[in-house]
């Protein structure tokens, strides 16, 4: 009897899952997404600890709640209620990025507007590469950079390689700061820029840098970083910094971040496509014989 009544409950276990809709079916697909997501949002930031220690907090309350531990559930139960504010006020970087994100995509709109701007940005690039001056680029999409652009000088000047060179210029009292462009005019020049701090920055980022890789972390832009130190052309986007780019990658780059054709490759072509190397072929050439 024992035995028919083991067997007969077995079944009855598995009632729940065989009765899934493929409603349920969706909805926790998505709630383990959701959860998935949260993850990746918070590993490998300060927020990873601060999240371990909200839950440890959370079990210890419900081992109090569940033994009897009165005195600690009493102490516990003025605190956790508050957890939900100190997540807000804790993650509120974290939680504005995410937003931030979310509206990346584009469903409607088309992409950037005028390709054709990238050679002059290009050209620039390349030329204060070889030179190994410093500069910081920043290229708007849709989210707007108006506390950035306030921050520095307002131009609205038409973009051009010229202009680009001229406030970069060793010296230029708008050489130091980032320039943003809006389309095809650059908005402002000396602009200050949030800095990259998380625990996965690599120490040995220049402030450039980190300026270039914290502005992409809060918006949907795209920074073009040169070295002063090594010419070295870096682009960041999205939070991801990637280093020692050829100018054909960083075309390839542009285009795919504003969702448009590959340009027609002219610049490509034109120039060498690593930049460090071209500098020094030119100043081999340049030695006396």
């Amino acid at each position: 009897m024992r035995f028919a009544a083991c067997s007969n409950s077995a079944p009855a276990a598995w009632l729940p899952l065989l009765n899934l809709t493929p409603a349920n079916v969706i909805d926790i697909l998505v709630v383990a997404f959701l959860i998935y997501q949260a993850l990746m949002i918070v590993k490998g930031t300060r927020a990873g600890h601060i999240v371990i220690g909200i839950l440890i907090m959370v079990a210890v309350y419900g081992i109090a709640v569940y033994t009897g531990l009165e005195a600690l559930r009493s102490l516990l139960s003025v605190i956790v209620p508050y957890l939900a504010l100190a997540v807000i006020i804790l993650f509120q970087s974290e939680i504005r990025r995410t937003l931030a994100r979310l509206g990346r995509k584009r469903w409607f709109a088309r992409g950037y507007q005028r390709p054709e701007f990238t050679e002059d940005i290009l050209i620039a690039v390349r030329r204060l590469a070889a030179d190994r001056i410093g500069a910081l680029i920043v290229i708007e999409r849709d989210i707007g950079l108006r506390t950035f652009i306030e921050s520095g000088v307002r131009l609205d000047a038409a973009l051009s390689s010229e202009m680009l060179l001229a406030i970069f210029h060793p010296g230029a009292a708008l050489h130091d700061g980032a320039v943003i462009v809006q389309r095809d005019k650059i908005a402002a020049a000396a602009c200050f820029l949030p800095l990259a701090v998380g625990p996965t920055v690599s120490p040995g980022l220049g402030t450039r840098h980190r300026a270039a890789l914290g502005i992409t972390e809060e918006t949907d832009c795209l920074s073009l970083v040169v070295s002063e130190e090594t010419g070295r052309i870096s682009v960041a986007a999205a939070g991801v910094l990637a280093l020692g780019l050829s100018l054909r990658e960083i075309d390839e780059r542009i285009c795919a971040h504003f969702g448009v054709a590959r340009s027609a490759g002219r610049m490509n072509e034109q120039y060498a496509a690593d930049i460090p190397m071209e500098a020094e072929q030119n100043s081999e050439r340049n030695k006396p014989k």
